[in-house]
Order: structure tokens, then C-alpha cells, then sequence
């Protein structure tokens, strides 16, 4: 299968219509425009095992024998340390290029997934308050210039999840395992659907997508490999991380990206080396330096986030896992972050410094990070960004140019 068969027999796009936003038709971007990712973690990570807090005098009893780890965890700095399995992180950190967020969380305090990831992904205060994603809301804030309907975000995911739903015109792709389809099968589909104009957008989407990529320097990773990796038993998340900074770093292409990982859940026996966790932790290292290298030149106009709906229990749970917690870690990535850095106002893990004797205690509210990246990396107006895109979210001066180069 070469590159021109792969796009055609297993792209698939879907887009969201919505020719304007408040009222202006959407711009095209631009090649010098900054680039965001969004890495969503569904099911909860562990941010003390991927970020254990060494340091604490408490660390060690209060995790009991998830404080022992198969190889030395990889040093940052005021104590704590990276997950041994997070080499290219790590070595992302040295460079200056990967600041660490401990103790974070949603404003959300109970348990649930459906409600916490709700959360994360509308950016509201309350489950269910608002209808559609803090990152659309962004697109929508992005696109409001002059131009065509060109979509300035995509999602790596069959369907669009919900931080990427609303108003702004935005698409999403998927990588099907069809079968072979005749050379002018999408050409027929344009004559058939010339009259229809939501099928006849979405399908001329596609075709624009395909002649991105199509003209992407293809990298290490050839189309055959990338077909591989896409193979749910080989783990998409590095292939998928690969697709989306093709697309980020076409000319033509959007700007923001979403990419969606399952799995985070650990229930039981997360030490071990055969475990999901570490399995999806090895994975993520790997889907960030993938990002970093198809990037490009596009890498120093870039910023990841990695951002989990909530934490686990401190204290491992009888089948040698964790339980639905609260407070978690997320990572900022990117040759425009100011990394090096660890942000952290520690409670402490210490009984006493427990969220109700069992938690680690929040300090940070994950969408402050959010405002702090959507104005100083974004540039959309700090008031833009509490009246539109987190609404009631005011930055504050001690987040102001905290992680942006």
C-alpha cells in the first residue's frame, strides 16, 4: 500500500458545520500561527505514579508499595521525579521544553467520569453547565477574522469529542481499515453529493485533508508503518500523535489539535510491568516525541497539554491498584513552553493533608493552566477568555507568562 492508497482507503473526516462565528466568516491559517494540542487521558490517571512526589517525607508510607518502582524514577526537580518508562519526556525536560503541574484538578470533586470529564472538556465550573468545549469556544474566538470556512481545528478520534463541539467550523479524522476502493470512488462521491451541502462539505474536507497530507514529507514513519501502528493491538496513540503534527505542520492545515487516549483506569495491579498503566504511559512518552519530531520547524510554535479528569487514592487499594481520586498531575509540552519547570503548591501527603483522609488535595485549578496557555500562547484576551471561552475563569498575575517562553 503506498501513501496515495493509504489516504484514500482509510481516511475518513467529519465536520462540524458552521460557516461563521459571531456573525465573521472564518479565516483561513496561517502558517506562523501557534499550534495547541490537547492530549485527553480518559479514566483517570495516577499522577503520583506518573509523578511521584519522592521528596515528601510522607511519600513512602502513604503509598505503601506503590512507593517502589522497577527502575530508578527520572529526576526534575523539588523532589519529585518522572515515571522511569518517560525517557523522552524526560528528555523533553531537559531541554527546556516540558514544565510539570502537580496537585491539579477540575473544580469537579466527586467520582465520576462521565462528570469529570464533562468538565475538563467544557471547561465549566459545574457538570453539565455548558453545551459545548472550552476549545471550540477558542476556535470560534480564533477563527473570527475574514475568509473561507477553513476549519482550524481537527480531532484525531472517529467522532468529535465534546472540548471540540459548538459553533466554530472544525473537522476530525479517523484512519479506517477499509478495503480497497477503485481510484474514482471519490470522485463519484462528489458528483453524488454536488447537491447536498452538509455531505458535499464534509466530503470536499476530506479531499482537502488527503492533499495535505499527500504533500507532508512523509518522515520516518511511512505509510505502511503508520497502518500498523494504527492496529488497536499495537497501540494508536504515537501513530495518531504522528497524524495530527502532519496536519499542524501543513501550511494549510489547522491549528489546534485533539487527541484522545483510553485506559487510564488502574484499578488493580498497576505496579506491575505488564499493566495497562505502564503500557499507556509508554505509549504517551512516545506520542510526544513523535508530535516533536513530524513537527518540525512547527515544534517552536507549539504547546501540548496532557490532562487527565481526575486523580487516584494515595493509598493502594486491596487488588494492589487505585481508586477514583482527585488530585492529578498534567504536563505542558512544546518548543514555545518555558519548561524546566515544575508548578506545584504541594499539600503535603501526610494524613492530616489528605482530601477527606485519602486523596492528594487539589491546589490548582487545571482551567487557571488553560487561561494561562489560551492568553499568553493563543493571544486571545485574558477578558475574551473569562466572557467566552472559560466563562467566570479570571487570570490571575501569578499565571501570567508562567509557562509560555
Amino acid at each position: 500500500m503506498d501513501r496515495r492508497d493509504f489516504l484514500h482507503h482509510s481516511l475518513a473526516l467529519g465536520v462540524a458545520a458552521s460557516a461563521t462565528v459571531f456573525g465573521a466568516p472564518a479565516r483561513a491559517a496561517r502558517p506562523e500561527d501557534p499550534r495547541l494540542v490537547f492530549m485527553l487521558l480518559r479514566g483517570g490517571l495516577d499522577g503520583l505514579w506518573a509523578v511521584p512526589a519522592l521528596g515528601d517525607p510522607g511519600f513512602a508510607a502513604a503509598r505503601g508499595a506503590l512507593a517502589s518502582y522497577p527502575a530508578s524514577p527520572l529526576p526534575l526537580a523539588d523532589g519529585f521525579a518522572l515515571h522511569p518508562t518517560l525517557g523522552e519526556m524526560h528528555g523533553l525536560w531537559r531541554a527546556g521544553e516540558l514544565a510539570v503541574l502537580h496537585a491539579v484538578a477540575t473544580p469537579y470533586r466527586e467520582r465520576s467520569h462521565f462528570d469529570a470529564q464533562n468538565l475538563l472538556e467544557t471547561g465549566g465550573a459545574q457538570p453539565f453547565a455548558l453545551r459545548d468545549g472550552w476549545m471550540n469556544r477558542a476556535a470560534q474566538v480564533l477563527a473570527g477574522g475574514s475568509g473561507g470556512a477553513h476549519p482550524l481545528a481537527v480531532a484525531l478520534s472517529p467522532a468529535i469529542p465534546l472540548v471540540l463541539q459548538g459553533e466554530a467550523t472544525v473537522t476530525n479524522w479517523s484512519a479506517a481499515r477499509l478495503s480497497a476502493l477503485p481510484d474514482d470512488t471519490l470522485g463519484r462521491l462528489a458528483r453524488m453529493y454536488a447537491s447536498h451541502p452538509a455531505l458535499a462539505a464534509s466530503l470536499t474536507q476530506a479531499r482537502e485533508a488527503a492533499e495535505v497530507m499527500e504533500r507532508a514529507p512523509a518522515g520516518p514513519m511511512r505509510s505502511r508503518e503508520i497502518a500498523e501502528r494504527l492496529s488497536p493491538a499495537n497501540g494508536a496513540l504515537p501513530a495518531l500523535a504522528a497524524q495530527a503534527a502532519r496536519f499542524l505542520a501543513a501550511p494549510e492545515g489547522p491549528r489546534l489539535a485533539v487527541i484522545e487516549s483510553s485506559g487510564w483506569d488502574s484499578h488493580a495491579a498497576q505496579a506491575i510491568a505488564q499493566a495497562q498503566l505502564a503500557r499507556n504511559l509508554s505509549l504517551l512518552d512516545q506520542a510526544l516525541a513523535q508530535l516533536k519530531q513530524q513537527l518540525g520547524p512547527a515544534w517552536s510554535r507549539t504547546v501540548v497539554v496532557v490532562a487527565t479528569e481526575f486523580g487516584r487514592t494515595v493509598a493502594p487499594n486491596g487488588t494492589g491498584g487505585t481508586d477514583h481520586g482527585n488530585g492529578t498531575v498534567a504536563f505542558v509540552a512544546g518548543g514555545a513552553v518555558r519548561g524546566g519547570r515544575l508548578h506545584a503548591d504541594w499539600p503535603g501527603l501526610a494524613p492530616a493533608q489528605l482530601l477527606d483522609g485519602r486523596d492528594l488535595r487539589p491546589t490548582t485549578d487545571l482551567r487557571m493552566m488553560l487561561a494561562s496557555l489560551l492568553a499568553d500562547h493563543l493571544k486571545i484576551g485574558s477578558t475574551t477568555v473569562r466572557d467566552r471561552v472559560l466563562p467566570g475563569v479570571s487570570l490571575s498575575g501569578a499565571w501570567s507568562g508562567r509557562l509560555i517562553a
